[in-house]
């Protein structure tokens, strides 16, 4: 199975290794028609604490780490490989 990945925004840094990326999605509502904008938290594994807040990122879903860490943010190096 291909891994998922996700573009987000990245809305906290304060945890060690860790970010809270903010995942949003558009599509049209079936009934009404119109565009609903839902979002989504991802806690992601970030190894060298490299990202801050307000930057936009990529994650791609990988085995469990923590509790609630079962992403991890993917890297220039990682996406050009």
């Amino acid at each position: 199975m291909p891994k998922r990945i996700l573009q987000g925004r990245v809305t906290s840094d304060k945890n060690d290794q860790t970010v809270t990326v903010l995942v949003e999605r558009r599509f049209k509502h079936p009934l009404l028609h119109k565009t609903v904008r839902m979002s989504k938290k991802f806690r992601a594994h970030d190894a060298n604490n490299q990202f801050k807040i307000g930057d936009s990122v990529r994650i791609v879903e990988c085995a469990p780490i923590s509790k609630t860490k079962r992403w991890t943010v993917l890297t220039d190096e990682a996406a050009n490989a």
